[in-house]
Formats: structure tokens, sequence, C-alpha cells
């Protein structure tokens, strides 16, 4: 497989690195909506038009019609992590179970993760009722241990899983015949399989979300820059407001759906990091690579590393993986749309060959990155405040796929008031203090992903415990 190559990694001749996502390179750029064209009143404005925003505004709109309801985006709908992600349709919810389970008791933690079970479905539902074609397949996800303390940690999981209400059904180890049936991953010590997962194709979703809120009567202002966010009282009219470059929006309520954008609003510097993730995709891969591979039932694939890996076999025959590149940038600076260091490239390209050696020939066709956000205690939250009437949801830490319609949801039944299952789930109203200033920060994010570097290779020595450079920077962390 000949091609041009970067610093020794075989390319398609067609490589893009940055701008945008293979998905959307896949799929084409959406036409530009219009901007805010002035001062604006609705019932709902919500910032940020990712998947948490389109959900919101979806389930408001099916459930009062009569809603006026505006999203303002700053690029295009699903410009960001939506558009970006490694497309695992995933029950995995981010954050300490006993943290969660501390606000409201353990069987609401419980309530939590079924309904994030419970989400898969809604979204695989939506995207079939309103006709999104998103190559959504649900093959459920494998999870592989590649060395002894990988395994010996998958293992201990698994046990604490079992306490939490996950049943065999929920999730399960595989036998070492059913784990060459489905993946057959290098050196693979053991494995797990959930149901609950399935593969999207990111970019599709996001453009399809957008096309359906609109048709709903959504309006979604684009290329509008908010730069504040008001509560009651301090905006116009005595309503909440989200200041903009093009005017100002009032509304009864504006939500903040923001997620690794977040330090860019006024006030927010220090509320969720901006934590950076990269990606490489594949050519598409011949039958005999396959043949090697397996990967028939297409599911969604991750491993037991500490800076770990996130995988997918697309619809058109291609791996895409992702993992951390660079993970963080000074002040809470975002990506330079897109661009991936040649550095992270090589880095997952050579996850990828690890796992795969059968993609040793294959040439790597695009490389992207994104931003998600992280809370300070890595847990996700939903909130909304009736007095002042501003609400969010985020701080996702890469598992938003899921927990953005749980989240849409959630959202609707709190602004329309009502005492709901979902509004008893113990992330709602979450308070979690901000982020450390600036340098403290960036030294610490550097030192904890520096120490689970470390912890991966210490352990890929065949260490048959967790790393201590894992455990400390766990500390450091407060994961």
């Amino acid at each position: 497989m000949s091609g041009s190559e970067l610093n020794g990694i075989p390319l398609t001749p067609d490589f893009a690195n940055g701008g945008v996502s293979f998905w959307y390179r896949q799929i084409g750029l959406p036409a530009r909506r219009a901007a805010l064209p002035g001062s604006r009143d609705y019932d709902v404005a919500i910032v940020g038009g990712g998947y948490t925003g389109m959900w919101t505004a979806y389930y408001l709109k099916k459930a009062q019609p009569d809603l006026r309801i505006a999203i303002l985006e700053k690029e295009f709908a699903g410009f960001g992590a939506s558009g970006r992600n490694g497309g695992w349709l995933s029950a995995e919810f981010a954050g300490s179970r006993e943290r969660h389970a501390a606000a409201r008791g353990r069987q609401s933690m419980i309530d939590l993760q079924h309904a994030m079970f419970t989400a898969v479905d809604e979204v695989i539902e939506v995207t079939r009722a309103e006709g999104i074609e998103a190559d959504v397949h649900k093959g459920g996800l494998v999870h592989v241990a590649t060395n002894p303390a990988q395994n010996r940690r998958m293992h201990a999981e698994l046990a604490d899983l079992r306490t939490w209400g996950f049943g065999e059904e929920d999730m399960r180890l595989l036998t070492r015949e059913e784990q060459e049936e489905r993946i057959s991953v290098a050196g693979a010590l053991s494995a797990i399989y959930s149901p609950h997962c399935a593969r999207i194709q990111p970019a599709k979703l996001a453009s399809g979300l957008a096309g359906t809120v609109e048709a709903l009567g959504v309006d979604i202002f684009e290329g509008t820059t908010v730069t504040e966010i008001r509560p009651r009282g301090a905006g116009e009219k005595g309503r909440a407001s989200a200041v903009t470059s093009n005017g100002t929006v009032t509304a009864d309520y504006v939500i903040r759906a923001t997620e690794g954008f977040t330090a860019g609003i006024k006030g927010q510097h220090r509320q969720w990091l901006p934590m950076n993730s990269s990606m490489i995709v594949t050519e598409p891969l011949p039958d005999e690579v396959w043949e090697r591979i397996g990967w028939r039932g297409q599911e969604l694939l991750g491993d037991q590393a500490h800076a770990y890996c996130y995988a997918q076999r697309t619809a058109d025959g291609r791996i895409a993986i992702g993992g951390r590149g660079v993970p963080y940038r000074f002040g809470s600076r975002t990506d330079v749309r897109g661009a991936t260091q040649p550095r992270t490239v090589a880095a997952l390209r050579s996850i990828l060959t690890t796992l795969f050696p059968a993609t040793a020939g294959a040439r790597i066709q695009h490389a992207w990155c994104g931003v998600l956000g992280v809370p300070r205690d890595w847990c996700s939250t939903v909130h909304l405040d009736h007095e002042t009437g501003l609400g969010w949801a985020g701080g996702y830490v890469g598992s938003g796929v899921t927990t953005t319609n749980l989240a849409g949801r959630t959202l609707r039944d709190l602004v329309l008031r009502r005492d709901t299952e979902l509004t008893a789930l113990p992330w709602v109203g979450r308070q979690v203090r901000q982020w450390e200033p600036e340098p403290l920060r960036w030294i610490g994010v550097q030192m904890i992903y520096t120490m689970f570097r470390a912890a991966d290779r210490h352990e890929n020595a065949q260490m048959a415990r967790t790393s201590a450079y894992a455990r400390l920077a766990d500390l450091i962390s407060g994961r």
C-alpha cells in the first residue's frame, strides 16, 4: 500500500489533518444557517448547538409545541464534540457511582444507570421515528484487558458492577472462544461484553437532529457567539438573557449546553476543564484484513489502559480509533479547529497496530481532535434554577453521546416543572467546585496524564497490579 507518509506513518494521498472530523468529511459540511439578526425574545434560549442543546429543544417542542425556542451556536450545529466523537452510543456514565449515590441514596444511582440503558434505545428509536440515517448498529461493547494489571482491574470492576445492579444480561465476562469469535485483539487476556451500546456516525446524527428540530419550529442561529449569560433581574426586561455578538436574547429560561467550550463564556472560565481527545481513521480495509480481525458484530471496542483508547468498525469498513493526545491547553484554550499533532497521530497508529497487527499496512486517511467538558469531580450534572431562569447540562467526560439525550429529557421536565423519575435522579442539581486557577490547572493536568502514561508503560511490562503512578494520578485528579 503505497502513498505519502507523516513521520513514517503511511497516509492515503488525500490525508486530512484537522479542520473538521472525518465524519463531516464523509458527508460534507452543512450549509450555514443565518446568524441572529438582532435582539429577540423567546420562551427558552439554548446556548450551544450540540447534542445537549438539540435534544433539549427536541423534547421541549414535542411536549409543548407552542414554546418559542432558539438555539444560539457560535459555529454550526454539531461543530463541537457532537460531530467529532468516537460514535459510542453507550450506557457508560461519567463519574463516581459512590459520589452520585451520596446525594440521594444507592438506589438512585442504580436508577440512573438503568436510565442510561433506556437512553441508548431511546436515541435509536428517535432516529427511526424521525428518519435520521446515522449508521446505527446496536452490536454492544467489548472491553479488553491486554496485560495482567488490566486483567486484575477488569475483574475487580466487574465484581463491583454486580453490587450496583449489573446482571449477566448487562455486563459479562466472555470466554476465550467468545472473545476470539467477536474481535481478535492481539494480546487480549480477557474481555467483557455489554449489549447496551450502539455504533453511530456522529455527524449524521448531529445533522439529522438539527434538521429535525428546525422542522419542529426551533430557530437555530449559527455564527452567533454568546459572550455572557445573565440571570433574571440582571438582564433586559428582568428576564434571563444571553448576550451575543449580534444582540441580546431574552427568555424565561436560558440553558447552557456548551460542554468543552464553556470556558469562553464570561464567568465560566474555571467551571469545566476542556479536555482534548484525538482520533484517526484508516482507509477502508480489505476483506483479508477483516478475516484476521473478525469484528463481524460491529461492536464498539475499548481497553483497560489508564490513557485508554476507544474504537469502532465504521459502516464502510474502516477502523476509527481515538485517545488522549495533548490533553489540555494552558488557560482552558481549545484546539485549533481540529488540527492534530503528528506525535498524536503516531501514538494512535501505534495503538491500532498493536491491537490489530493485520492493520500494519493500512494507511491513515484522516486525523482530528476536539474537546470534552470535565467537572472538578469528573461527575456529569444537569440543573435548572427557577429563580434565576438559568440551567445547564454537561461535564460528560467523553461519555456524552447517550448522556446528552438523558439530559435533554431531564431539562424538558425541569423547564415544564414536572416532578418525574428523571428529575429525581442523583445528577440533577449537583453542585461542583471550580477548577484551580492557572498555572495550577495546567500543571495538575500535565502531571496526571504523564503519570497515567507512565502507569501504562509499567503495566505493559507485565506488572500484576495497578501501577502506583495511576493511583497517585487518580488522587490528584479527584476522580
